[in-house]
């Protein structure tokens, strides 16, 4: 597993817990390791449903590819597919 903090230890236990946002991190770390996510983060700009502390926090989020690789890995190993 990449290298991360026992901070990020709890994000993960938290991310794994909601249906939600295990598939939403799973799916930037899909297009962060395929080089697509720029159009992902254009459409979540352009939302109007979310708001702009939302945005900024995804999309930070989205940018730091070490932890989206973590997340993967450990909703890959540590969690049941449902």
């Amino acid at each position: 597993m990449p290298s991360v903090s026992a901070h990020d230890f709890a994000y993960l236990r938290e991310i794994a817990k909601n249906d939600c946002a295990r598939r939403l991190f799973l799916r930037m770390a899909r297009l962060s390791r395929e080089g697509r996510l720029e159009p992902f983060l254009t459409e979540l700009a352009a939302d109007e449903e979310l708001d702009e502390g939302t945005k900024d926090a995804v999309a930070e989020l989205a940018h730091e590819a070490p932890f989206l690789a973590a997340v993967e890995e450990y909703l890959r190993s540590a969690v049941p597919a449902r």
